[in-house]
């Protein structure tokens, strides 16, 4: 096939259709009953999360576009609007889906735990008595009930704020119906706990509550029908570069506008009066496809409530304890560790600790001069952040906060203004670029008065809190070319001081891509030439068009291309002529798969690289990301013996993505020679195991026979084994 053959749209996977794919692999696993009942609860409400961010986002730019008037095609040959109306159909369907999974299977089984989601007409009197007083001392001083009347217009209605709407008319004069609005304060809690003496838990909806009494709220009003309703609205950020005005300023003003954006989805109860739809739907001007008439409360992300409430350990996945380094108690200890070797770290196996600690030792330790270090999200009550502030009154601290990190731009503007009165310097990267890459770099005085520094490079954010479920890597080094060049990138953030190369690094948007795509084209030479020749790329999202067509025409010459994505995969896999060697799967279980980790044959030696980076276009060339090599021998059979051979063994969690598009769990894809023979493995709990056991003695899955580990020198600190 030429290679203006392999931009053929038939080859593409449309980016849109594939993401909805990915939120349907998580409401599998919601409806999966191997898995713990309030687990399957928080799936189920991580699946409502994502959607709401996808429509607020990536639905909300196709409106856009169809607006303006943009006809281009994608990749995959579709119009804005031939994706949008297809998506309304699959969306909406994906939504009954949910509902289905919430009514039909997760209630009746929270029931059968004596876990009850209850009624205000169910209720006995007792308990009825418990939510009057609930409604009456915490609820109704915080509710502003509205009736929309000439004097009253429609109230604005906040981006994803539940909402009830009534249909209202007066008591003492016959009139037209009124609407009545009352928006649910976001203080309030979503599900009420009631009273239970016989062992049993039970809730009841906010909404229902507030249903219930509502003609405490509108009094002289006969409360004809009531419905709650969510309205979804455009999130995208638009920053004007203003001379005037810093970028934090900007995008705190353009926080303020996404609350109030154009309407994108609205979500009502199915039970809602029609007159009351009609009116919602005039007001938001919505067409029919973007309005949710479900089966159940809007927002089920709220259910995530159950998952943190409920003291039910035997309904959750078992908790685990997470390797720590073993370490000396003194200060520098952590650095005396990295000056011997390089550290490489699997989150959340491998525990995030070390990272904290990495921070808060340059912090307190006296020799440490400098630290600098890039933060595009992190956790409510961070340490990073107060070791960083705590350093700031004894040392040179340079931060780059990444403001437009989305849906964190609030947190981090906050931090980023503690961190400016704690007397750190502090950054907002490259204008136009988000700096996404996970740096940071410590310059330490050290015994005859030399200057060293240390440096931690990783695939994830610098968030303890997402760290223990996210997996991720991380490098801590002491490599003076490493550290040197990690010092160039920071010194391209703060000043845009930009060189022609930062090898050993790969840095986006200045070479990360085309380094990807040469790393790629030498596998296909390789290939050609009859030397071994192999890729093992593992991303959340692979999506740019230029990687897609270098990996097809590195099939074409042979390669043999395994690709573990996560989400979104537009590459159209197993197609004779062009993709006949590649495979692509997706695991999606316990752990967010986050790490991003990438292997290459090189003619029998072995690379393996590391980063911050998908391969997708706002990746490679719309943000600051760093791409490494993992040059220590040991490392680089950790990672295939730890990383990439379990999840190519995986059968349970995998789902392996056919030439038709569509995904088919592991244990029933012919292609996996285990699968065949009956084999069933679960890679994120075989790891687990092997973090618990400390043991190599374990049975490691069998790397594919194509792969040559990189030799590791006599003497040398071995790898846990491959096999038994």
């Amino acid at each position: 096939m030429s290679r203006n053959k392999l931009a053929d749209p038939s080859l593409f996977l449309n980016r849109h259709f594939s993401w909805l794919q990915f939120n349907e692999r998580v409401l599998e696993e919601a409806r999966d009953s191997k898995n713990p009942l309030l687990e399957r609860v928080k799936f189920l409400a991580i699946t409502a999360s994502n959607l709401d961010e996808f429509v607020e986002v990536r639905v909300a730019g196709l409106l856009q576009q169809v607006e303006h008037g943009i006809q281009d095609p994608g990749p995959d040959g579709r119009k804005p609007r031939e994706v949008l109306t297809e998506l309304g159909v699959r969306t909406h369907k994906f939504v009954k889906a949910q509902y289905d999974c919430w009514r039909e299977e997760l209630v009746p089984s929270l029931l059968s735990e004596s876990i009850k989601i209850v009624t205000m007409r169910s209720l006995r009197p007792s308990a009825r008595a418990h939510v009057e007083n609930f409604y009456s001392k915490t609820a109704e001083p915080l509710l502003t009930p509205v009736t929309v009347d000439p004097a009253h217009p429609f109230p604005h209605v906040i981006n994803k704020a539940i909402c009830l709407a009534f249909l209202l008319c007066r008591k003492k004069r016959g009139s037209q119906p009124y609407l009545g609005v009352v928006t649910v304060p976001r203080a309030l809690p979503r599900l009420v706990q009631l009273p239970s003496s016989n062992g049993s838990v039970e809730y009841v909806f906010l909404s229902d509550v507030i249903h219930a009494f509502a003609e405490r709220l509108y009094h002289g009003y006969e409360v004809l029908s009531a419905a709650a309703f969510r309205v979804t609205r455009n999130s995208n950020l638009y920053l004007e570069a203003e001379e005037s005005r810093s970028i934090m300023d900007s995008v705190d003003a353009q926080l303020h506008r996404r609350r109030k954006g154009e309407a994108v989805r609205l979500e009502i109860e199915a039970s809602a009066n029609q007159e009351i739809i009609d009116r919602l739907v005039a007001n938001f001007r919505l067409a029919p496809w973007q309005i949710f008439c479900v089966d159940g409360p809007p927002n089920l992300s709220r259910i995530a409530y159950l998952y943190e409430a409920i003291p039910r350990p035997d309904l959750k996945y078992r908790p685990f304890i997470p390797r720590e380094l073993a370490l000396k108690s003194e200060s520098g200890a952590l650095f005396e560790l990295i000056r011997k070797r390089d550290v490489l770290l699997h989150h959340p196996y491998d525990s995030y600790s070390s990272v904290v600690r990495f921070i808060e030792s340059a912090a307190t330790d006296p020799d440490v001069l400098s630290i600098k270090q890039t933060l595009y999200r992190t956790s409510e009550n961070s340490p990073i952040v107060r070791a960083l502030i705590e350093a700031a009154s004894k040392k040179e601290v340079a931060v780059v906060v990444e403001l437009k990190a989305r849906f964190d731009e609030a947190s981090n503007i906050r931090w980023a203004r503690n961190l400016q009165e704690a007397g750190v310097q502090v950054f907002h990267g490259v204008v136009g670029l988000k700096t996404h890459c996970k740096l940071a770099l410590i310059a330490r005085r050290e015994q005859g008065g030399k200057i060293r520094q240390y440096a931690h490079l990783g695939t994830g954010n610098y968030n303890p809190s997402t760290a223990r479920y996210y997996t991720d890597l991380s490098l801590l080094t002491c490599d003076g070319r490493i550290t040197a060049s990690v010092q160039h990138v920071f010194n391209y953030l703060t000043a845009y001081s930009e060189r022609t190369q930062y090898l050993p690094l790969f840095v986006a948007p200045l070479n990360l891509g085309r380094s990807c795509l040469d790393l790629i084209d030498r596998e296909t030479a390789h290939a050609r030439a009859g030397r071994p020749a192999f890729i093992l790329a593992k991303v959340n999202a692979l999506l740019d068009e230029k990687i897609i067509q270098a990996l097809y025409r590195a099939s074409q010459a042979g390669v043999q291309i395994e690709l573990i994505v996560r989400g979104a995969c537009a590459l159209r896999p197993g197609v004779r002529g062009a993709s006949s060697r590649i495979r692509v799967r997706s695991v999606v279980g316990r752990f967010l798969e986050h790490s991003r980790v990438f292997a290459f044959g090189n003619g029998g030696h072995t690379e393996i690289y590391l980063g911050s980076a998908d391969w997708m276009q706002r990746n490679i060339y719309e943000r600051v990301e760093v791409m490494f090599r993992l040059k220590d021998p040991v490392l680089c059979s950790q990672v295939f013996t730890q990383v990439i051979s379990p999840y190519l063994a995986d059968t349970e969690k995998t789902r392996v993505l056919l030439p038709s598009g569509d995904y088919v769990r592991g244990h029933k894809a012919g292609q996996f020679s285990a699968s065949r023979n009956g084999f069933r493995f679960n890679a994120q709990e075989f790891l687990i195991g092997f973090t618990e056991s400390r043991e190599d003695e374990r049975v490691w899955p069998i790397l594919p026979t194509y792969v040559k580990l990189p030799a590791v020198p006599e003497g040398a600190r071995k790898p846990p084994p491959q096999s038994a």
